[in-house]
């Protein structure tokens, strides 16, 4: 019996040194140990450098391997709300980061779970967990700090949510696609909480990770931070509609904040686009 399609979602921002080899080992890898369908798809957000051509370059060499192009940055969170909308052209859906932090047989073992809930996610900080190279000790205590928030926000009682390898049944996206409107990286968040509020099950597994050199929190982590921090208290509101209501006036400010710290605003839905 062939395995579930799925379709896998790479979101990249100006990653032309780092993610041919990881768009390489991922069509190889499924091409041999996956007995289903199999697509990935890269999400490319504003990118400045030579990402697109190298993309094209390995897409030519792989039929599995096809993009979405959009020339203006619209963030992190709102590529992967674009790519979810192609939700409809696999049995399971899911993303990881384009820098190869999640090796192609770390996330096919998120596959092997999916029976066992709607939405299974890797987790860092589960004592299963492998690292083979840990992040820096200021990216930790900042990881842990907003896990706090989170936690104290939401109480859903995940280790991480901000773990970049996950996967759901397609069914489910379809559902709450409507609720996810954060395009920095607090997406992570906005999607886990629409999820638990849905009523969806999520499974949170170990994973085997790699803590790449180079990473683009690192060098915008103030920014990168502040924004997360407004995004989680913003997706909170939503599910407080009265006070929601009373602070729309600050619609205006809230954009300016986040043009400050040069990160997307919340996005609007739009149409499905079209993978080339």
């Amino acid at each position: 019996m062939p395995d579930p399609s799925l379709l896998l979602l790479i979101p990249a921002y100006n990653e032309e040194s780092r993610i041919e080899p990881v768009l390489r080992d991922y069509a190889r890898h499924f091409q041999e140990h996956y007995h289903g369908n199999f697509k990935l798809i890269v999400v490319l957000n504003g990118c400045r450098d030579n990402t697109l051509d190298v993309v094209k370059k390995v897409s030519n060499e792989f039929k599995s391997i096809q993009y979405l192009n959009f020339p203006a940055p619209i963030g992190k969170g709102g590529a992967l709300i674009e790519g979810l909308k192609l939700c409809n052209q696999g049995d399971l859906i899911g993303y990881v980061d384009a820098d190869g932090a999640t090796a192609p047989a770390a996330f096919l073992k998120l596959v092997g779970h999916i029976d066992e809930a709607d939405c299974v996610i890797g987790s860092r900080w589960m004592e299963q967990s492998v690292l083979l190279q840990k992040q820096t000790r200021l990216r930790r205590f900042i990881s842990r700090g907003f896990h706090t928030i989170v936690e104290v926000l939401f109480w859903m009682h995940i280790n991480d949510t901000q773990c970049p390898a996950k996967l759901m049944r397609s069914s489910v996206v379809r559902q709450i696609l409507p609720t996810l409107l954060i395009a920095d990286l607090a997406f992570d968040v906005n999607l886990l909480v629409s999820l638990n509020r849905a009523g969806f099950k999520i499974l949170e597994v170990p994973i085997e990770w790699t803590d790449m050199v180079g990473s683009k929190v690192t060098s915008s982590l103030f920014r990168s931070s502040m924004a997360m921090f407004l995004s989680t208290v913003r997706v909170r509101l939503i599910y407080w509609p009265t006070l929601y209501k009373l602070l729309r006036p600050l619609r205006p400010l809230e954009g300016w904040v986040y043009s400050k710290l040069r990160q997307p605003i919340p996005l609007s839905s739009t149409k499905p686009p079209a993978a080339e």
